[in-house]
């Protein structure tokens, strides 16, 4: 398996679960197979099918994918076809001939062939050695992407029952996931399930305010990178991206309404990196096998919580650090709303509305995105900062937050607990609005105790008491809160409560690698990126075929300057080595010589040399210049006190930016922050005894006599 993996896909070593999988499969097992997008699903049956003496047929729903992949198996030297609607009647016949002959290793067909009594017979006249199903959820009426043609496996199944059959996914619920066997007839299948955790990807949820202003900014910071804009309707595609064309971006709109041909064209110019932007219709799947899309924008809400995942899974699928940014505004579900009314069966409307409740909770959370996600899919979150999202690289300065919680429970309780967030924000403000007076609400006690906070403050609050239990949501289409038994006992026992304070005004913020990521040339990385594209050109093939962005970062990182060293890039087996070696050798040489390189050496730098297969490193978040200026009033020895008076912030905001500084690998000084010894010690010890690094029970061992600012301090010194 090692020597197939190196020669032919030229990686030294599988991903989580793969070989295990693969071994599976070639003792002719059938296996259920759940790995994110970019986890290596495809390697789990295009490996076998080299070990195995027939064909692989393999039952894929997106046609520009069977293209990428069969081009990508091809320049690795591996015999590959399909069969679509794209191809013509005297192309089909010479495939199927290849096949029959057994010149073919692997062979991708679109499940609606299935159907076909003729196709049924030739493929009878086939030795089928392997049924791979990617894409598997397109049989469950419950996934998010249902396509009546995948029923027609059924047929295939009992075509050739003792073929071992793999169904792959990469986003399934546990419903899902049941209804994927019983349809396949696959429950002696064993069922390999990887993590859901994409680290390399950095989560982030944007207020949908001067969208179209902050969208072009987003856009600034990944010039000549490919980039995915999701929007709700294909009206809203075609103008975003005519207007991103008057901005001077390369982008182009694709969504189920354009001819077939348009849509072919735009999507190759995409993977060929002719065509930088790609804006598309959230209801339309794009099938995209491209490695290196670095940003992913949902400018208006997904259906579905699936749906997002599977969408933001096309950015960094190389391992690779990227981004993916949600557009948040409550009105947009008043657009999914509209729609769902329309459906007719009473469940299938509520497990719609269900899925979108799912999506608002997600982008007004206060928590962990990727703790939200995980979660979802049954997986739990291990560490308490995941480092890689909006909400937990986000410095939180704490306010008391007991006045504004009494007045949202009281307004909640004194409507009867019969409406939704909105109605009960506009009693809070003391809005003149039709409904109000209606309903009488004006006359209320608590009309307007709330009329000098914003909208946008009292949905945060609300969003937060959500989380924490005091109130909860009533399922529906119009979502109506109500107060739990926890927040009766707050509101009666007229509790404290202290909770992250408002920040909305967000400043410009660049995604960075964390340190022990190569720190390529990227001079040379431009040189080779050009070299690539030219032979992608010349073969008529997406530049990612040639060689990935992992590669040339590899290249520009270590300059190999042999085939020996050449050989020990990811991605580099011997095809591509004959193939091209010579000539991005030649480009490295040439380049190290003019500006006094050497090669460096993968063994000597083994520490630093991480696996591209392996996941990238996770990002941080530097805020332009607030960390840098906290820094240097650090170095000059100022007090935690004078940082907060010079900077006009709070002192737990100042400890935040020092936690934040420390956690990227920062040097700074510290040493005169520390605490006096006797309280150091006796916080130390308390960190001990809780078991952990959580300041809660730490605070509660300790009682008020201990501020969490002192508890913080102290624990930049553990």
């Amino acid at each position: 398996m090692f020597q197939i993996l190196k020669q032919y896909f030229g990686y030294d070593q599988f991903r989580p679960l793969q070989a295990d999988i693969i071994t599976h499969v070639l003792a002719k097992n059938n296996a259920f197979v759940l790995m994110p997008t970019g986890g290596g699903k495809s390697l789990c049956y295009q490996l076998p099918a080299l070990k195995f003496s027939g064909i692989t047929l393999v039952i894929s729903p997106l046609i520009a994918l069977m293209k990428d992949q069969v081009d990508a198996l091809r320049a690795n030297g591996i015999s590959a076809e399909f069969i679509n609607s794209t191809l013509e009647l005297s192309e089909i016949a010479q495939i199927e001939n290849k096949a029959r002959t057994g010149e073919l290793k692997i062979l991708y067909v679109a499940p609606e062939r299935l159907a076909l009594d003729y196709f049924q017979s030739f493929l009878k006249t086939l030795k089928i050695s392997l049924i791979a199903i990617d894409e598997a959820h397109c049989i469950s009426e419950w996934g998010h992407d249902f396509r009546p043609d995948y029923r027609n496996l059924a047929k295939l199944r009992k075509l050739f029952p003792s073929v071992p059959v793999m169904a792959l996914t990469a986003t399934a619920t546990d419903q899902v996931r049941e209804d994927i066997v019983r349809q396949l007839e696959m429950q002696e299948a064993q069922v390999f399930i990887s993590s859901f955790n994409r680290p390399n990807l950095f989560y982030v949820v944007r207020p949908k305010k001067n969208a179209f202003a902050n969208l072009i900014n987003l856009l600034k910071k990944y010039p000549n990178q490919s980039v995915i804009i999701y929007c709700f309707s294909r009206k809203d595609t075609e103008n975003i991206a005519a207007d991103l064309r008057r901005e001077g971006f390369g982008a182009a709109a694709y969504h189920a309404g354009l001819e077939n041909e348009q849509r072919r064209e735009t999507q190759e110019k995409f993977v060929r990196d002719e065509v930088q932007i790609i804006v598309a219709t959230i209801a339309f799947g794009m099938g995209i096998d491209k490695p290196d899309v670095r940003l992913v924008v949902h400018y208006s809400l997904p259906k579905s919580i699936e749906g997002y995942y599977q969408e933001t899974g096309r950015a960094g699928r190389d391992g690779l650090p990227s981004e993916c940014v949600l557009f948040y505004s409550y009105g947009d579900t008043m657009k999914h709303n509209f729609f769902l009314r329309d459906i007719q069966n009473e469940a299938e409307r509520e497990s719609a509305q269900k899925k979108l409740a799912q999506v608002v909770e997600y982008a007004e959370l206060r928590t962990c995105r990727r703790e939200y996600l995980l979660q979802y899919f049954s997986e739990k979150q291990e560490a308490e900062n995941c480092s890689g999202c909006d909400i937990c690289l986000t410095p939180k300065e704490e306010v008391d937050a007991t006045i504004i919680t009494q007045k949202i429970l009281s307004v909640i309780v004194r409507t009867g607990e019969r409406f939704g967030g909105r109605h009960i924000i506009s009693v809070l403000r003391g809005a003149r609005v039709k409904k109000i007076f209606e309903l009488g609400h004006d006359n209320l006690s608590v009309y307007g105790i709330a009329k000098n906070a914003s909208e946008e403050e009292l949905r945060y609050f609300i969003s937060l008491l959500l989380i924490k239990g005091f109130i909860a949501k009533h399922n529906g289409e119009y979502p109506t809160l109500y107060l739990t038994n926890r927040g009766k006992i707050f509101l009666n026992n007229r509790e404290k409560i202290i909770l992250p304070a408002p920040q909305f005004e967000e400043e410009s913020e660049s995604v960075e690698r964390k340190k022990g990521a190569l720190e390529y040339d990227t001079g040379l990385f431009e040189e080779l990126r050009a070299l690539r594209k030219n032979l992608a050109d010349q073969k008529s093939v997406p530049p990612f075929v040639i060689f990935s962005d992992v590669a040339l970062r590899e290249m520009a990182y270590y300059f190999p300057a042999n085939k020996d060293s050449f050989l020990q890039i990811s991605g580099v087996g011997a095809m591509k080595l004959a193939q091209y070696g010579e000539k991005f050798i030649s480009i490295i040489r040439d380049y190290a010589k003019a500006h006094n390189f050497a090669e460096k050496s993968h063994e000597l730098d083994s520490k630093n040399h991480r696996n591209p297969d392996a996941p990238a490193g996770r990002f941080y978040r530097r805020k332009n210049s607030t960390y840098a200026e906290t820094k240097k009033l650090l170095n000059a020895e100022m007090t935690i006190e004078k940082i907060a008076g010079v900077r006009g912030f709070s002192q737990g905001t100042i400890i935040n930016h020092i936690e934040k500084l420390k956690a990227s690998g920062e040097e700074f000084m510290i040493d005169h922050l520390r605490l006096p010894e006797e309280r150091f010690q006796k916080i130390k010890a308390t960190f001990e005894k809780s078991g952990g690094t959580f300041l809660g029970p730490v605070r509660e061992i300790l009682g008020e006599d201990f501020s969490y600012e002192e508890l913080k301090l102290a624990r930049l010194f553990l």
